[in-house]
């Protein structure tokens, strides 16, 4: 029995068992009788799929739809879900108030409900949940027989079908968890882990490809060949470093002193010594800082073994004002002594060497209590 009184008649239920087992039916319309839901007409499957045979009830009618009297349909899905129906409710706008308040319940309709759509509603969930709430995947609200077409029907669907509108809050959410779902993939689709296996991506960072004119120019640097500095920038412009292609390319390679360093490295744009200037843009920072780890392991790889000119220091040298990169900026990060001899690598800033560390010294507890 549904809210507004209205339940199913066993006429209806046995027509409705017979439809489903015959395979034949099309539609089934239910109306409403002496305060229950009956089974008014059933229309055999003509054009073998539910848009055909919406078709013929577009140009014949064969539902008998009144444009003034509402009514229940229920359409059987085309396969592989024809087992499965639709569940139309057809209340025109046309039809007079008090039509439409008897249609449901005359008797509650005043006390209970306030809006006939209220009324239909309470109605027609008593028809799917009797019948077999499970065969009712779907369900259509008609308001004139314009409504009941295959163009009409098609619509539904890809209403049906589309993404569900997101809060701007709900659109984060969503932008986080893709994010996610493609660093937990390695950038490709169908291998997400979820929650049950997190990986560690902070090793792997950014694997930025290598041209072969950067690779030789690193090569040469280890054999103490050519030049004595070699400078490789992301890709070839500034403006393509936020492209799916990060590759590292050769800018320059050139024979020049430690002071001379400082000036030769781009002002505006992230390098390996590492040099990040402030000024270079966000993304590109994140990509050269992200990709460090790789570049050095690389470079590993491409120096030449069992040389001593081709060995990498352990300490590696970053910095934000490529202008500061001198000898004694070096030596400081370096922890080299001027004799050769290994000292404390630096902070990350050239501090002069014979400060001494100030210790602060240990609070006093609170006094005893007597």
């Amino acid at each position: 029995m549904s809210i507004s009184g209205i339940g199913v008649s066993q006429q209806l239920t046995d027509a409705f068992a017979a439809a489903v087992e015959e395979k034949s039916t099309r539609f089934l319309k239910i109306s409403i009788q002496n305060e229950s839901l009956i089974h008014d007409i059933s229309v055999e499957t003509a054009a073998g799929n539910l848009a055909g045979d919406l078709e013929k009830q577009k140009a014949e009618n064969v539902l008998q739809l009144d444009d003034n009297i509402p009514a229940y349909i229920l359409a059987r899905l085309d396969e592989p879900n024809n087992d499965s129906w639709l569940a139309i409710s057809y209340v025109p706008d046309t039809a007079k108030v008090r039509d439409k308040a008897r249609f449901h319940s005359s008797q509650t309709c005043d006390r209970i409900l306030k809006t006939v759509q209220m009324l239909y509603a309470s109605t027609r969930a008593s028809v799917t949940r009797s019948l077999g709430a499970s065969l009712f995947p779907d369900s259509l609200f008609a308001t004139s027989k314009a409504d009941l077409t295959p163009e009409a029907y098609a619509a539904h669907k890809r209403h049906m079908s589309a993404p569900k509108p997101l809060s701007a809050r709900e659109q984060e959410i969503e932008a986080v968890r893709e994010a996610e779902r493609t660093a937990g993939s390695g950038g490709s689709e169908g291998a997400y882990n979820g929650s049950r296996a997190r990986v560690n991506h902070l090793v792997t960072g950014v694997g930025l490809e290598w041209t072969s004119e950067a690779e030789e120019a690193v090569s040469e640097l280890g054999r103490g060949e050519g030049s004595g500095v070699v400078i490789i920038m992301g890709l070839t412009s500034a403006q393509e470093i936020d492209t799916a292609s990060e590759t590292l390319t050769l800018k320059s390679s050139e024979d020049i002193s430690v002071e001379q360093l400082g000036a030769a490295l781009p002002a505006s744009e992230p390098l390996f010594i590492y040099s990040c200037p402030s000024s270079s843009a966000i993304k590109h920072r994140m990509i050269y800082s992200s990709g460090a780890s790789s570049v050095f392991t690389h470079s590993k790889t491409v120096l030449p073994p069992s040389t001593s000119a081709a060995a990498l220091a352990s300490r590696k040298v970053e910095t934000s004002d490529p202008t500061e990169l001198n000898e004694a900026y070096l030596v400081a990060e370096l922890g080299l002594s001027a004799g050769g001899g290994g000292e404390t690598p630096g902070s990350g800033a050239a501090t002069p060497r014979d400060e001494e560390k100030k210790l602060f010294a240990r609070p006093k507890g609170p006094g005893r209590r007597r």
